[in-house]
């Protein structure tokens, strides 16, 4: 049996999901209501239409550029390029003071943010040998959940606490950017240097006329492997209704009367209880595969969409939610991404990678759609979440149907 230790490629990569994850979670939650500061309008009308915006750019560049990533050296080159401007532009959320400003630097730092993240993924298959997917992976994650509380209890004491110090909210807030931003940072130095792109394809004379070539050939070669296309429609489904879920947290707490601060305790619980529910995840990937234990995650995402539409009604009943979610949330995730990575060709990593990264973007969107739909008929709220589980039990069909092979394991 391998030795479950880290050597010091897998530590730097994991080191990185540290370091993105704490702009990821400052982003959910301090973000969102210092913009609302900033407009007279509608806040979720505008900070939704943002995050449209950002998804459609990411969407659009990403298998293009990850395509040409896919070459020598390139990989690093755009983890840095994108990692770098969204550092940056995070770093100046704090300097604009009305509401158009602030978002276009927004949308460029989760631009920068959610392009890395990409790469990053795809680094995976250089940092660590394919029978360690599963571990490093989950690992990732669970050092992510960990490391994002670090700089964000930093930043709710600067926000909250700063008053002697002679630091109100929103300076508070304009600092905690920064600290956010500079975190990320220093995460990122281990990845940069002492991870190699060690997968890659053979450079040719026109680069990106291939990269548009190869593009037509990825989409085609996804639909004729049949165990590929079935993982990719099941992720579709699944992560749907894990990104609704996380999404709409916040919102099912506040109708249930639960204050701003009890919601960010629970959001520190569910990050505390998914760092051990990760790493289990990843141990018993290695034991009985990785997609016994998706579907094991799936059902139990099911289970827990019928208990918040059939007995979600008190304080109590949310924090056993939010401790539910942190068992399974890591772990779905992190075995999702590391399984990608067994079926997908080493050489064009980035390119599917990109694919990969548009299938959990454009999940969340039927997720909300449903819930607002089945609520608007119905009238009733536990109907619009119960929805939710069709998107489960979809996704479900799919992983079992899907074909059986060496890399199940």
């Amino acid at each position: 049996m391998a030795s479950n230790r880290m050597d010091k490629r897998e530590r730097s990569w994991v080191m990185q999901d540290a370091g993105n994850s704490a702009i990821v979670m400052f982003s959910t939650t301090v973000v969102p209501i210092y913009f609302a500061s900033l407009t007279s309008g509608s806040a979720v009308v505008e900070w939704g239409l943002t995050e449209t915006v950002v998804s459609l750019i990411v969407a659009l560049l990403m298998p293009f550029l990850g395509s040409l990533a896919d070459y020598p050296g390139n990989k690093k080159k755009f983890f840095i390029g994108f990692a770098g401007t969204g550092m940056v532009a995070f770093a100046a959320l704090g300097i604009p003071t009305t509401m158009m400003p602030f978002l276009i630097i927004y949308i460029i730092a989760a631009v920068g943010l959610n392009s890395s993240v990409v790469f990053y993924d795809a680094f995976l298959i250089d940092a660590t040998k394919a029978e360690r997917y599963d571990s490093v992976s989950s690992k990732g994650y669970a050092w992510g959940y960990i490391g994002s509380l670090a700089p964000f209890a930093v930043c709710l004491a600067l926000m909250y606490g700063g008053a002697p110090l002679g630091i109100d909210l929103t300076l508070g807030v304009k600092i905690s950017f920064v600290v956010t931003a500079v975190w990320w940072a220093i995460f990122s130095v281990p990845l940069i240097r002492n991870v190699k792109q060690t997968h890659f394809k053979s450079k040719v004379a026109n680069p990106v006329r291939e990269s548009f070539v190869g593009l037509g050939r990825t989409v085609k070669s996804i639909v004729k492997n049949k165990k590929l296309l079935f993982f990719m429609i099941a992720y579709f489904f699944y992560i749907d209704g894990v990104h609704t879920i996380i999404k709409m947290a916040t919102a099912f707490g506040t109708d249930l009367g639960i204050d701003s601060t009890q919601l960010i305790i629970a959001l520190v619980v569910t990050q505390l209880v998914a760092f051990p529910s990760a790493l289990v995840f990843g141990k018993l990937a290695g034991i009985v595969g990785a997609r016994k234990m998706l579907i094991v995650a799936v059902i139990a995402y099911t289970l827990i969409t019928l208990f918040a539409a059939f007995f979600l009604k008190t304080a109590a009943e949310f924090w056993i939610l939010a401790i539910c979610v942190g068992l399974f949330q890591g772990g779905i995730q992190a075995l999702s991404r590391s399984y990608f990575g067994k079926l997908i060709p080493k050489n064009n990593a980035n390119e599917y990678f990109g694919f990969f990264d548009i299938f959990g973007k454009y999940a969340a969107v039927m997720g909300t759609f449903l819930m607002s739909m089945f609520t608007l008929i119905t009238g009733d709220g536990n109907m619009g979440i119960l929805s939710i589980s069709a998107l489960f039990i979809v996704g479900l069909v799919f992983l079992v149907l899907m074909p059986h092979g060496e890399s199940d394991h």
